[in-house]
């Protein structure tokens, strides 16, 4: 009996949850961030409004027409986005600890 040939898989490339400055493709965008007055930008504008700040322009939601962008340092947000998500979990772990202590206490 014949063996099946391997296949390989490759390497798997992780692509980044959010895209950032010149991966934003619309044309316009909705900026929002610390320093900067929330309106709609050309993607140019906004691209130079992040580089004059020194940080990155980051697509937050691309779901809305226009897209939602921040001027915000990348490494940063993903830091803070990370630590949030971390407490969310926390929490929920924490509350289904004490429901079960509840349950357990009054049996």
């Amino acid at each position: 009996m014949a063996q099946k040939p391997r296949t390989f898989r490759g390497r798997v490339i992780k692509e980044n949850e959010h895209r950032i400055n010149a991966y934003i493709t619309a044309p316009e965008v909705r900026l929002v961030g610390d320093n900067v007055e929330p309106n709609l930008y050309s993607l140019a504008d906004a691209l130079k409004i992040a580089d004059d700040l020194g940080v990155d322009l980051v697509e937050i939601s691309n779901n809305s027409t226009p897209p939602i962008c921040r001027c915000v340092d990348y490494n940063k947000f993903l830091y803070e986005k990370k630590k949030k998500d971390k407490e969310v979990k926390a929490a929920a772990v924490k509350s289904e600890n004490e429901r079960n202590s509840f349950y357990t206490k009054y049996r």
